[in-house]
Order: structure tokens, then sequence, then C-alpha cells
């Protein structure tokens, strides 16, 4: 059952959505959607097609990321080994399951694919990680080695110890900005690390230790780490999802930088994230990790009621893309959907560096935007304004009325001040809501639930919540 989310002292992450029409000049003329269920996705881009893989084998490709075509869509059906079974005969066995969870396909340098892949039980880090290599992105795979194991067997000569070592899961593979080779993963348990791979093999460079630890612990719940760099901050950004990933768990991306892959990550507020985690002797003790972290989505609709409204349900497990060429970025994630149970299906959206280098995400689905400087104008106007907070919780927090006016004040149930950008900070803009100030970026989207373009803004505040704003001209 969803809960109403009441609004209180708490920090806060506001999206607003306006009521009144103005006009943009990029013309998104009604994009098309074709939609996708992959659980966990991790993105790779081959040639011109986008590829996302997760859970179960799911596996999916696009040329535009907004249509997207289902290739399989789970182990029964998987398209990527000649036979997956026998393929990982002994993985099976061990981690005692019938599927695979989240995976993740990296290119290497000497151009083949590397498809590291986990197993495991689920109700206790009884898992194996591994890796399998194929010339061609859409396989034959063939195994090449199952490297670190969870659970039961002892390594690195001491017993495993479920609240202090990680559970081998959910592994993200990537290059460096030295071009060194890491693999960071983990869930629940012990937490998050990282190690060095091996760029020629595709496996760990040291083969004697879990990597260095940089988050989580003491069963906390927080998974699905991904690491992203940003040459022009210079900060490696890792995002991980706190909560539990079901419709009722209160799902949700946050992130946390580092000048160095290995860490240590903080976030705004400064906290050494490897110190986040629940306290000792706990069982998905919350609140203990909630109030840390740059949150970048959580639960929320920005029309109609929480039961009905049009919005996201514990939206998490996501990989992020970097265009080269454009220079924008992208967040890759599943989401839930309010009163829809665990259907779940892929969101692309827009990401954004403010001034101060933190990432936030545009409130709305891509389809094709991009960003541009704005007018007064065409910002001015009745909106619906949705209050967030850091809670992790089935609570959804619902819209609220507010005009936002040319004079630049915010008047109504939530009142306060905005700015657009000035000459020394393109596209950066402000918005103040009840005394918290959040910045970020204007820039217009298309709503495929009005079926019109509307303009946007996303921010963060300097604890670490985000702000959307998304007019509503129905």
């Amino acid at each position: 059952m969803i809960k109403k989310l009441l609004l209180s002292s708490l920090p806060l992450m506001v999206l607003l959505v306006s009521c009144k029409s103005t006009s943009v000049e990029q013309n998104l003329e009604s994009p098309n959607f074709e939609n996708v269920s992959v659980h966990d996705p991790s993105i790779i881009k081959s040639d011109d097609m986008f590829y996302i893989i997760g859970s179960h084998m799911q596996f999916a490709q696009s040329k535009d990321l907004m249509n997207w075509q289902q290739i399989s869509n789970s182990v029964s059906d998987d398209q990527l080994f000649e036979d997956i079974r026998k393929e990982l005969t002994e993985e099976f066995s061990y981690a005692q399951t019938d599927t695979l969870w989240a995976s993740d396909i990296q290119q290497l340098k000497n151009g083949k694919f590397y498809l590291y892949y986990c197993l495991c039980e689920g109700s206790s880090p009884l898992s194996v990680l591994g890796v399998a290599v194929s010339d061609n992105i859409d396989g034959p795979y063939e195994k090449v080695e199952s490297f670190l194991y969870s659970g039961s067997s002892p390594q690195f000569g001491e017993e495993y110890n479920a609240a202090v070592h990680p559970n081998a899961i959910d592994p993200h593979v990537f290059y460096d900005n030295d071009d060194k080779l890491w693999m960071v993963y983990g869930s629940y348990s012990g937490g998050i690390y990282i190690m060095e791979m091996d760029d020629e093999t595709g496996l760990p460079k040291n083969r004697d230790t879990y990597g260095t630890h940089l988050l989580g612990g003491n069963h906390s719940r927080i998974e699905a780490p991904y690491i992203q760099y940003n040459e022009q901050t210079g900060y490696y950004y890792l995002f991980t999802s706190f909560g539990g990933l079901d419709a009722d768990g209160g799902y949700n991306i946050r992130v946390a930088r580092s000048l160095n892959p290995d860490g240590p990550y903080e976030d705004s507020e400064g906290n050494i994230m490897s110190n986040v985690k629940g306290k000792y002797g706990s069982f998905f003790d919350d609140g203990s990790i909630q109030n840390f972290g740059q949150k970048i989505i959580g639960n929320f609709v920005y029309t109609g009621t929480a039961e009905e409204g049009a919005g996201y349900i514990s939206p998490g497990h996501n990989s992020t893309y970097f265009d080269e060429e454009t220079n924008q970025y992208y967040l890759i994630f599943h989401t839930r959907f309010p009163e829809s149970g665990e259907y779940h299906s892929v969101r692309v959206h827009q990401m954004f560096f403010t001034e101060a280098g933190w990432p936030v995400v545009a409130p709305l689905r891509y389809a094709g935007e991009l960003i541009d400087d704005y007018t007064s104008a065409q910002v001015v106007g009745e909106y619906d304004a949705v209050v967030f907070n850091k809670l992790i919780s089935d609570e959804t927090s619902v819209p609220q009325t507010i005009n936002v006016l040319k004079n630049g004040q915010i008047t109504g149930n939530l009142t306060g001040t905005w700015s657009i950008a000035n000459e020394n900070s393109k596209y950066d803009a402000e918005v103040e809501l009840s005394g918290v100030v959040y910045t970020g970026k204007f820039i217009s989207c298309w709503d495929e639930n009005q079926q019109k373009q509307v303009m946007t803004f996303t921010g963060t505040s300097e604890s670490g919540i985000p702000l959307f704003i998304a007019k509503n001209e129905g």
C-alpha cells in the first residue's frame, strides 16, 4: 500500500509541474517510444547500436535510446551463450539458483567483448561472479573463469563474514582516466568493493583479495554500483541504489564522487561514504544510511494521486552513458509504476552536471531534447510541485500547486524565488523553495503523459536533494 508523504522539516526534493503554456525553440515532434523490461540495465554502445543487459539474461537494443527491441527475456531464451546451462553448470550448482542476476558487458582494448555475469541464491550471499568472452557483442560467449565467490567458501585465508565481506554480484567494469581497468561490485552484506583488473585477461590483477571497500556494510540495503568519470569536473561518480528493489522497498538512486576510481568517495556534505553502513548487528537498517549520498530520484508522481498519477515507483539499479560527440550524459535504469505491482520497464533520462560538479537528472524521459538558453517568459507559469526527502520507504510524493512569477517570486502552497543563468554560468539556474536552494538546469523536454513539449528544471540542494520542474499544460 503506497502511503502519501506528509511535508515535514526533513530535507526536500521538489518536482515542479507547470500548467501554463510557453513557447520553446526546439520542436520534438511527438517522439515514439518502444519499452522493454530489462531489470538492472547495464548499457554499452557498439557501432551505431545501444545494448542493455540485465538480470535473468534479459537483453535489448536501440538506435536512439527511445525505441527498444527485446532480444531475450530470460535464461531459458538466452541468445548470448550457445548453451548457458551447460556453460555455467558449476556456477548454478554453487549458487543454488536457476537464473542469473545483474550482468555487465564491456569491450576491452583487444577488441573483444567481456560479459561479467553473477549468480546468486537471493536469501543469502551465496554468489559467484565470473567473465565470458566473445568476438561479437551479441555472442556467442564462452566462459573464461568464475573468479569470485561469496557465502560459504573460505577465501583469502578467512571464513566468510556476511556483515563485512561483499556479496559477489552486480559487477561493473570500466577504464579510468589513466586507462587502468577496474571492477566495482557488491550488494547488501559487507557493501560495495572495487578491484583493479588485468586489461589482457579481464580477470582480477590481485587474486588474493576482495579489493577495496567503498561503501556499505552490516547488511545495509545498498547495491548496484556503477562508476562514471567526468573529464570536465575531474571526478569519478559512484552511483548506487539504496533501499529494497520491489514496489514497496523505497528503491532510489544516489551518487557520491572521488578524485580516484578506488575512492574515498564523498557526498556534497563531505561524508566519507566508506563509513556509511548499518549499525553493528543490524539487518536492513535503512535509518543508518538514508541521510547520506546525493539523491537522484525516488518514488514520485508529478500528476494525479499517488495511486493513479504518472510517475515512478522504486526507480533504480542504473548505468550511465557519455556521448563524446555530443557531450551528453544519460542515466539508464529500471522502474516500477504507481499501482502496477512489480511490473518494470527501462527508462533513459538525460543527465547534467552543475557548476559545483554534481549530477542532476531531467525530470522526464529522454526524447531527443537538447539543452539551450531560455527566457523568463518560457519559465513563468502555474506549477504542480512535488516535494521529496531522503527517506527510504514506500511513501510517494504527490503534487502541490505553486505559481512561478516573472518577478522572480514563487507563490502558492510553497513559496520562494527563482532565477535563470547569467553570462558567467551558461545554462545554470537556481530555485529556492521553503528556504532550500537548488542549483541546476532548465531544459525543454517531451512529456509523454500529456503528449506535449514542456519546460523542465532539474537541480540539487547542498544537502543532496534534487529538484525537478516540468510544465503541465493540461
